[in-house]
């Protein structure tokens, strides 16, 4: 196992132990295409999260993910933790250039997509972009 996606697991981990999300709350998963692509042709509402463990952005914009993905409206949507690091083809398959990227879709449709950004407003503003 590469340390980054160790990594990977251990922040999608503490995400699950340091606030035990409630049943109501939005699924998180490790990125793999094959689960994306069902989710797109389900028509499930996604969020993309381009991340790097170096990276303060990335940090600034977890919590603020963690606590919106907690409201019961966002029951129904699928957060996919890609790692910039380690998954590097995934990175180039979403034409991402950077880590701190977050990318809203409904279903094979993208809807929303910003880099850099630690606004609580605006981030909430894009997620909502994929229900």
């Amino acid at each position: 196992m590469t340390l980054y996606r160790f990594l990977l697991l251990a922040l999608v981990a503490s995400v699950t132990l340091l606030g035990a999300l409630p049943a109501s709350a939005a699924e998180w998963k490790p990125f793999d295409a094959a689960a994306f692509a069902t989710a797109q042709k389900e028509g499930k509402s996604i969020l993309v999260d381009i991340f790097a463990a170096w990276c303060p952005v990335c940090r600034a914009q977890n919590p603020i993910l963690v606590q919106l993905t907690r409201e019961p409206k966002y029951k129904d949507l699928v957060v996919f933790k890609v790692d910039f690091d380690s998954q590097k083809d995934d990175v180039r398959a979403l034409k991402a250039q950077s880590q701190s990227t977050l990318i809203a879709f409904k279903g094979e449709t993208e809807k929303a997509r910003t880099v850099g950004d630690t606004n609580e407003k605006s981030i909430a503003a894009l997620v909502d972009s994929a229900l």
